[in-house]
């Protein structure tokens, strides 16, 4: 391991990460070195890690090389892997552009979710493709306490379960993972949002996101809310041939989701790169122990 490893943080409506450069993929960062390094009082802290990999260089990018040289090796705050994250996607296409390797406009950055179209704009917004949600059959169930709603099953590359109620306040301290039925909707587990209505086609959610606990932000939560309200309005762009946005406000900011009649959605919300440093192998090691 190098005597001082580079890191940067950075936050996309205020869900924030541990970025990690290493093109070559030569840093090893088992769950547990992820989990230290996101940890908010002995670390750096962050609702999760973004490894910054090339696509040819790390094996599950590999196959996508051709399309997107950029694969977004992303972490869970506890060292979990995960499929995708939306606001992550936003904060690693803005440390690109920082860093140099792309510019304004549109590029391609591989996820275990699939290759992600990401725009830059001038504006300094970052508008990314999240591709088409999935609405698995089946009656789903979300509980806190006494109370418990009836839960849309979205997928948007990873597992959401959207209940509509009140009051956000019902949704409890989220610092544990509500229970939910049946079992077998979710058998890895599940990013669970919580949705009032603010206005016509805009609403406001919290969210406990699998091995994160409660964040400020969520932006595959938030295309599954659209998606989930969408629905629920009696709204699909597949059917009425025009585009359905909905403005959603997360604890850390607004995001504005667009379902296209082609089932695309497309996600944009602002990302910011706050620091940058490096970490010191020692305390790595000594935190690992």
């Amino acid at each position: 391991m190098s005597t001082r490893i580079a890191f940067l943080k950075g936050h996309g409506t205020e869900n924030d990460f541990v970025i990690v450069p290493d093109p070559e993929n030569t840093i090893d960062l088992p769950p547990a070195a992820v989990a230290a390094l996101c940890d908010r009082r002995a670390g750096i802290g962050g609702d999760g890690l973004l490894h910054v990999v090339r696509s040819a260089a790390h094996p599950e990018g590999r196959a996508m090389a051709d399309e997107a040289e950029w694969f977004m090796d992303y972490r869970n705050g506890d060292g979990s892997i995960a499929e995708m994250c939306g606001n992550g996607v936003r904060v690693f296409a803005r440390y690109l552009q920082r860093a140099g390797h792309v510019a304004e406009g549109d590029l391609a950055v591989a996820t275990r979710g699939g290759v992600k179209a990401v725009h830059i704009a001038k504006d300094g917004d970052i508008t990314v493709g999240m591709g088409r949600a999935l609405l698995p059959e089946g009656d789903v169930t979300v509980s806190v306490g006494e109370r418990s709603w009836p839960a849309r099953n979205v997928n948007m590359g990873n597992p959401h379960a959207v209940a509509f109620v009140d009051d956000l306040a019902h949704a409890g301290d989220l610092r544990t993972p509500p229970p939910f039925s049946p079992a077998s909707a979710y058998p890895d587990g599940v990013n669970v949002e919580f949705v009032v209505d603010r206005g016509p086609r805009h609403v406001a959610l919290r969210v406990h996101e699998r091995g994160a606990g409660e964040t400020r932000s969520c932006g595959t939560g938030a295309c599954a809310v659209a998606v989930a309200t969408a629905r629920r309005d009696g709204v699909d762009p597949g059917v009425t041939g025009a585009p359905a946005t909905y403005t959603v406000d997360v604890p850390g900011g607004t995001l504005v989701i667009t379902e296209r009649p082609d089932g695309g959605i497309e996600m944009t919300g602002p990302a910011v790169i706050v620091a940058e440093g490096v970490i010191e192998a020692e305390w790595l090691e000594n935190a690992l122990r």
